[in-house]
């Protein structure tokens, strides 16, 4: 029994380190310019324009899990928003959680959640938790070039997801995702909430420069 809890502790620590290499903000900001580019280097994976024209938000984060006996993941991101002006400056988000049986591996696996409705955005916007596929409905996206003209919503909320590593991959179903304030507030050198960065009505930062930029032509 010792053995097991120590191997569950060890899976934690794993994830708690992954997820703290993303703590610094602006790596995550970073990090979403990345994986959104390498979403469309990759036709057959590639989010549809008509999918990210449509779309009221996104959030964009990495998940790190690790098992042996049990297992733990942990990861963090951000969630960016389409306003009236363009798109929002970027708001902090971070998930983790402990599963049981047996898994043996590690997975890296970069998320790109496509919020369809205001409803979706807001969810994000009061700063507390969102449980995914409880809250709101989740379904994985339309992926290819090949699928521009079959975009209709059929959920609130799209997944798009690349993985590297032992397991078969991770489902976003019943994960929560919470806003991470005090990260925010070092990011914009002061205390903010979400709803006002969603919003549009806190400026944002130079370093979220080239997110917005990259997505300015959806």
């Amino acid at each position: 029994m010792r053995a097991i809890i120590f191997s569950i502790g060890i899976v934690f620590a794993a994830c708690l380190n992954a997820t703290a290499a993303h703590a610094n903000m602006q790596d995550d900001v970073n990090q979403a310019v990345t994986i959104i580019q390498r979403f469309q280097e990759i036709p057959e994976k590639a989010i549809p324009d008509a999918v990210l024209r449509n779309a009221k938000g996104l959030a964009i984060l990495t998940i790190t899990k690790a098992g042996f006996i049990g297992s733990a993941r942990g990861g963090s991101g951000v969630v960016i928003a389409r306003t009236e002006k363009g798109w929002s400056g970027p708001s902090a988000i971070g998930t983790g959680g402990i599963g049981v049986g047996f898994q043996a591996g590690v997975e890296i696996t970069e998320f790109v959640i496509v919020l369809n409705t205001p409803d979706a955005v807001n969810a994000f916007s009061k700063g507390g938790n969102v449980t995914l596929g409880a809250d709101f409905s989740v379904a994985a996206g339309p992926v290819g070039r090949t699928a521009e003209g079959n975009v209709a919503v059929q959920a609130a909320m799209y997944t798009y997801s690349i993985s590297q590593g032992l397991f078969a991959g991770i489902s976003l179903e019943g994960t929560v995702i919470g806003t991470r304030d005090e990260a925010n507030a070092e990011y914009y050198g002061k205390p903010v909430a979400a709803k006002d960065i969603l919003a549009g009505k806190v400026a944002p930062p130079a370093g979220a420069q080239k997110l917005r930029q990259i997505l300015a032509k959806y």
